[in-house]
């Protein structure tokens, strides 16, 4: 890691500080999203369609042991993305399933199914669960397999009814509790549709019927938790609307109020080394609020054996994923409009430095999100061109940062520091070394890529699950560094400054660039005029 200052550990926190949430005071401030696409170091706009975090997961309850114990999500996936030692039992009895050495490597729809049901000798392993539950939304609505899943609990109950003294119903109830706990843990976003929450009701009030007070109790904490983590989505997505409704150009502000009045971010926070600790707070709580499906309904196609519904994909819902692409780019157009927006050529270089550290402070955190999208800002053409004010920079300490983020070698630099951060983060003695928050556009093409390079079915019509769980283990690895809590203190000037400040638009920063240092050949001249003439009514 690059050396960091000493001070930065000033902002730890106390663990018995309650946690609150960043966007609860920024309803109605103003921030812009309306960004243009740049070039490789340009702000990364990622298409879901061409280039291409729930809240944590809620460990088992203490006293029930006669539940699988299962691992956390770091322990789930071996390197290899299969594990190797899932399926203990004999062959399934419901058939259809392929295995090749002790894994589970292909199988029909219906007997995947069947495979994720409990019965009184069975139970699925948690990365099955997480696995399937991830991906089957590329064959089948999640609330057509909670239908189907539905359905056969039912099956189990109804054999088990002649069971005089219920012993049978007494072992089943508790692992279908224990599936539908795993579900809304894991995937809570998918029971935001009215038919998945009926199902769940249904289906957990009919396994609660005749049981013992504590199992009814238990079904009742499941919904409660659910509810919550739904509410607060909501929360947070009425939050991001109305700061998208109210965002304002900041040379419309310009226009209104004289720059010499106007603050700017060394205003607002000084110290680089806090402005990379509150960036980190926005990046993990954006990403806590990304769900794992989202990754998948970004790709999800028809499923070519499926002649009769309509493509999944006019439905997808990848809202929170989207928003933390945005973020990206906001960022980035932020830190180009606080270079370019200084008149005095000294200023813009001392921004540029500021940045530098802000950036060099990103990675020695491990927030490799924000790392990138300052050095995108900083490589947009409108402050690259810059000589001038590049000229009074020392740039070392830049040279660095670009090379730990080349692009080339299909982001090598990046990608051994990513795994030597995830290494730092298993092995941490605190709460700032478990942090790792990826460059998340390459994340998203990476599965992507992933994705298009394997069928999703094999040519005797199986559901090629080699695949699955080697998208399940990039999934997971996500899920395991979203659930991080933000070891740092709060600054909620600085935080509100970051997210809802005005920024230049792409045709704004080229017009202050361009005022900063004039044009230098005929064609930046009659840009520069044009601007002129559309953005402030002048010749």
């Amino acid at each position: 890691m690059l050396e960091s200052k000493s001070h930065s550990q000033a902002g730890l926190k106390s663990s018995t500080k309650q946690k609150s949430t960043i966007f609860s005071t920024l309803a109605g401030e103003k921030s812009s999203s309306d960004y243009k696409k740049e070039q490789l170091w340009k702000p990364v706009y990622c298409s879901l369609a061409t280039t291409c975090l729930t809240s944590p997961l809620i460990e088992k309850p203490g006293g029930k042991e006669s539940m699988p114990q299962t691992p956390p999500f770091s322990a789930m996936f071996d390197s290899s993305g299969y594990n190797r030692n899932l399926y203990q039992s004999a062959e399934d009895s419901c058939g259809g399933l392929y295995y090749h050495d002790n894994n589970l490597l292909s199988g029909s729809l219906e007997a995947l199914i069947q495979h994720l049901v409990p019965n009184v000798d069975y139970y699925p392993d948690r990365t099955y669960i997480f696995t399937f539950l991830l991906s089957s939304r590329l064959f089948m609505h999640p609330y057509e397999l909670m239908a189907k899943v539905c359905h056969l609990c039912v099956e189990h109950q109804r054999l088990s009814e002649g069971d005089s003294d219920k012993t049978t119903m007494r072992k089943i109830a508790p692992k279908i509790l224990q599936l539908l706990t795993e579900w809304t843990e894991t995937f809570p976003y998918d029971f935001r549709d009215e038919r998945m929450m009926r199902n769940l009701k249904d289906l957990a009030h009919r396994m609660a019927s005749g049981e013992e007070q504590t199992y009814r109790k238990n079904v009742q904490q499941m919904m409660q938790c659910l509810i919550r983590k739904l509410a607060t989505l909501s929360q947070y997505e009425e939050v991001l609307a109305k700061l998208s409704s109210t965002a304002t150009d900041r040379l419309t502000v310009l226009k209104t109020k004289p720059q010499s009045i106007q603050r700017d971010i060394m205003t607002v926070c000084s110290d680089p080394y806090t402005l990379a600790q509150q960036l980190t707070h926005i990046e993990l709580e954006r990403l806590n609020y990304i769900g794992p499906e989202e990754f998948v309904q970004a790709f999800v196609q028809k499923d070519p054996l499926d002649n009769d519904k309509t493509c999944y994909s006019e439905r997808k819902k990848t809202r929170n994923l989207e928003a933390y692409v945005e973020w990206f780019n906001r960022l980035s157009y932020l830190v180009a409009t606080e270079i370019c927006m200084p008149v005095k050529k000294k200023h813009r270089a001392r921004m540029i430095e500021y940045f530098i550290d802000v950036a060099r402070e990103c990675f020695n955190i491990g927030n490799f999100n924000s790392l990138m999208a300052i050095i995108s800002g900083m490589n947009m053409s409108p402050v690259s061109r810059l000589k001038k004010t590049w000229a009074k920079v020392k740039t070392a300490k830049f040279d660095i940062l670009e090379h730990q983020m080349d692009p080339s070698s299909n982001f090598y630099n990046y990608r051994t520091a990513l795994r030597g951060a995830a290494q730092r983060s298993l092995t941490a003695h605190s709460s700032r070394e478990k942090i790792v928050i990826p460059f998340f556009s390459l994340l998203i093409k990476d599965i992507y890529f992933l994705n298009e390079g394997c069928a999703n079915r094999l040519p005797n019509g199986h559901v090629n699950f080699e695949k699955f769980w080697e998208l399940a283990k990039q999934v997971s690895e996500f899920m395991t560094w979203k659930q991080v809590e933000c070891p740092f203190e709060r600054d909620r000037k600085v935080l509100q400054y970051l997210l809802s400040v005005p920024v230049f638009s792409e045709d704004a920063l080229y017009l202050a660039s361009y005022e900063s240092e004039g044009p230098e050949n005929n064609i930046e001249k009659e840009r520069w005029k044009s601007l002129r003439s559309s953005l402030l009514g002048r010749v």
